[in-house]
């Protein structure tokens, strides 16, 4: 299943069962693991508005999860995952993620998309010492022993993408549009800050946020007609973002000639969207499904025959891909299931095989990863046009940001 794979996988040795190191060895706090099995958690929302975002991360983790086991597992041990549903509910992600750590024992838990969801962990997993792999880009102003954050931080994503916009567009000005919770929020507060303080003769002409799952946006589409900014600046997420490029489009908004910039709108959401809705658009991101490099030429097939062949793949579910992976390579290095030998180990760790290119685990836990820029195509892939030479380092505390 999926074994049409990434080069990694036919380089990793499988281990005889001669070198499966006894349990007690590497598992010394009461996990979820036998001489043959190792359980780890799936909590993501597969209903509700953010339902159409994390699909993808489910279907990459199990992507990741089939291709490790088919490969010899985990220091000889096949993976079992449990999955849980958030349901686009934050008190629910809390009490999924207690579920999974204090009565499953989960190893490790790959999980959440919204900085809502994750705040909403994070007490869980620092007080019973549980590791969560999270994928989603998001604002930054966070680390945690207890967290390894596979998406990218601001510096890698926000102020990266406004500085591409300012000097390759020469936008001035800029209309800031967000869902209402903490990552949208915190975002357009970064993006205000380096806008006005950081880019030269530019401007804020505009900024508004609307409740998860709106879909009237009429109102700040008018706005936006009248002050005609260089950029719209959209970090709105969900099932919302189908209401929001159908109206736009509908208002007579050429995203051919009046840029629009998001941080927020991957390839697999373009499908519930519609291409023909946001050609047009760029997305600053690290992934695009049409990466030319041979990790990703696997990559996207074996995804594919799993899921379908319809199937397009976005930043985040190939950030939520890379969540096994290096786990499994961490669990490796320690030649340990426990969880602070988990992240102690984690700095430097390297997948060569990521379909982005090559990732590499930072002390802040954070990823060194490359910035890249898509413009969104009619046939809803982001075709790429702009990218870093090399790996940016992630600093998710910028001096004078916070």
């Amino acid at each position: 299943m999926g074994m049409a794979a990434l080069p990694a996988v036919s380089m990793l040795s499988r281990p005889s069962f001669a070198d499966v190191p006894a349990t007690s060895a590497v598992n010394t706090t009461g996990l979820a693991v036998t001489d043959s099995e190792v359980t780890v958690g799936i909590l993501h929302s597969v209903t509700g508005t953010m339902a159409i975002s994390e699909t993808g991360s489910v279907e990459a983790e199990k992507l990741a999860i089939a291709q490790i086991n088919a490969a010899g597992g985990v220091l000889g041990r096949k993976i079992k995952f449990i999955q849980e549903d958030g349901a686009s509910d934050w008190p629910t992600f809390a009490e999924k993620a207690k579920k999974l750590l204090v009565n499953d024992k989960c190893a490790a838990v790959m999980g959440c998309w919204t900085s809502a969801s994750r705040k909403a962990v994070l007490p869980v997993f620092e007080q019973y010492n549980g590791m969560l792999y999270y994928p989603t880009f998001y604002e930054g102003l966070e680390q945690s022993k207890n967290v390894i954050y596979t998406g990218q931080e601001a510096t890698q994503q926000i102020i990266a993408g406004l500085d591409w916009v300012n000097k390759t567009k020469g936008a001035k000005s800029f209309y800031l549009l967000g869902s209402d919770y903490i990552w949208p929020r915190t975002s357009n507060k970064i993006a205000r800050k380096h806008i006005e303080n950081h880019l030269q003769g530019c401007k804020v002409v505009g900024e508004e946020y609307f409740p998860l799952g709106s879909t009237q946006f009429n109102s700040v589409i008018n706005k936006i007609k009248l002050t005609k900014p260089d950029v719209i600046y959209a970090i709105i997420v969900g099932g919302s973002n189908v209401a929001f490029y159908k109206q736009l489009k509908a208002a007579g908004i050429d995203l051919s000639k009046q840029t629009l910039l998001t941080i927020s709108v991957t390839e697999d959401e373009i499908d519930g969207i519609g291409g023909e809705n946001i050609a047009g658009a760029y997305a600053c991101m690290k992934y695009f499904q049409s990466l030319d490099n041979p990790n990703n030429k696997a990559f996207v097939p074996a995804f594919k025959k799993m899921w379908g062949e319809k199937t397009v793949i976005g930043d985040v579910t190939q950030a939520a891909y890379l969540g096994p992976w290096l786990w499994k390579l961490t669990v490796e290095k320690a030649q340990s299931f426990d969880i602070d030998k988990i992240a102690a180990a984690s700095p430097g760790v390297e997948f060569k095989g990521a379909p982005e290119g090559y990732v590499r685990i930072h002390e802040n836990h954070h990823l060194w990863s490359k910035t890249r820029v898509g413009r969104a195509k009619a046939d809803g892939q982001y075709e790429l046009i702009y990218e870093t030479a090399d790996l940016v380092e992630p600093n998710p505390f910028p001096k004078g940001y916070q």
